[in-house]
């Protein structure tokens, strides 16, 4: 299966850009009862999203319920090897979603709370930034 990628988009190629300040929006728990929430500012690719989704189903053993909070949007070009510069930017290599610090990036519903916190911890170990577990709120 290829890793996740926009059906479409309306520019091919996106600039650079910078990944200031905090998450606006997605930063609290919205569907299940645990959380993995980012503590760092980074990238995360569409094959580090698929490798920590198996991570987390399989220790689950396809109990419960998982929701993906994060989708790869951003385009990410790369050059050929050995290619000299100028002409142009490259071809696109893959897709990224940008994370900052705050958001919410898989929740968690219908497993006990040991089997929540080790399934997470083996997605934490896929994932390129820090990473922390949370609970939902009990009121």
């Amino acid at each position: 299966m290829p890793p996740l990628t926009p059906s479409r988009t309306k520019y091919r190629k996106v600039m650079k850009g910078r990944l200031r300040g905090n998450a606006k929006g997605g930063d609290t728990i919205a569907f299940g009862d645990f959380a993995i929430q980012a503590l760092e500012r980074g990238h995360f690719t569409g094959r580090q999203i698929e490798a920590s989704r198996v991570a987390i189903t399989r220790h689950m053993k396809r109990k419960g319920k998982l929701w993906i909070r994060v989708f790869p949007h951003k385009p990410i070009t790369k050059k050929p090897l050995e290619t000299r510069m100028g002409k142009g930017k490259g071809p696109v290599d893959h897709y990224v979603a940008a994370v900052k610090p705050g958001h919410i990036l898989f929740e968690l519903a219908g497993v006990p709370l040991a089997v929540a916190r080790q399934a997470m911890s083996l997605a934490d170990a896929k994932i390129p930034f820090r990473t922390r577990f949370i609970e939902r709120d009990r009121d």
